[in-house]
This record gives C-alpha cells, structure tokens and sequence, in this order.
C-alpha cells in the first residue's frame, strides 16, 4: 500500500497535516529516547545523547504547538462555513490564536545561535 492511498496530497493542508504528523513522530521518539535513557545505567551515553534528545523534544514540542495553533486558526476562522455554531467557532479560533501566544517563544528564540550572536556583538 501505498501512503497516497491514505492522505491524498490535493492540496497543501494536506502537506501540513502530514508536516505536523512528522513533528509528532519526532517528538514521541525523542520523549521516548529521554525517558529510557533517563532510567539508564550508562551515565556516558545520558551525558552525549540525552541532551540533544531533550533539545529535540523541546523544539518539536513547540513546532507541534505552533502548527496545530495554525490549524485551528485556519479552520476555525470567522466566516467559515461550519457545522458548529458561530460561538464555537469564534472560541476555538480564539484558543488557536491563545495557544500561539502563549508558546514558548523564548525557546525558539533566546537559545537560537544566531540570537546569541546578535545579543553578543551588541554587548
């Protein structure tokens, strides 16, 4: 079987649904690789793995964040024909609009390198 039996790529929604299906996977796997080597006897391979294991489930917590926050935005807007009622779907527009203001930018931001090449020559 093939996977355009299952998503059909009709239109770029359906990039981003699967865009946002990968970053799930990325970070299921990287919570998972955390929490075993977490409970690991092997501090060598806790000390070289588990950090970039734990940058990745940060940053693809947040990308997962942002990307449903868009969804819902985009599905959810004003004017949009919906089964729901108007009141629904201004409060789940309005929950995607919330959960993308209150994502931890800082993340993505303050500990990006070229942030703190900026924030340094500043100085």
């Amino acid at each position: 079987m093939h996977l355009q039996q299952f998503i059909k790529f009709e239109t770029s929604l359906d990039l981003f649904i699967l865009f946002i299906v990968l970053i799930k996977i990325v970070f299921v796997l990287s919570a998972i690789g955390h929490l075993v080597l977490s409970h690991s006897a092997n501090t060598d391979l806790q000390k070289k793995v588990d950090p970039k294991l734990t940058y990745w489930k940060e940053r693809t917590e947040f990308i997962f964040i942002i990307s449903m926050s868009i969804l819902i935005i985009y599905h959810f807007k004003p004017g949009n024909n919906k089964p729901l009622s108007e009141e629904t779907t201004l409060l789940f527009f309005l929950f995607g609009i919330i959960l993308l203001l209150t994502a931890k930018w800082s993340l993505f931001i303050k500990e990006a390198p070229w942030y703190k090449r900026i924030v340094s020559s500043l100085k």
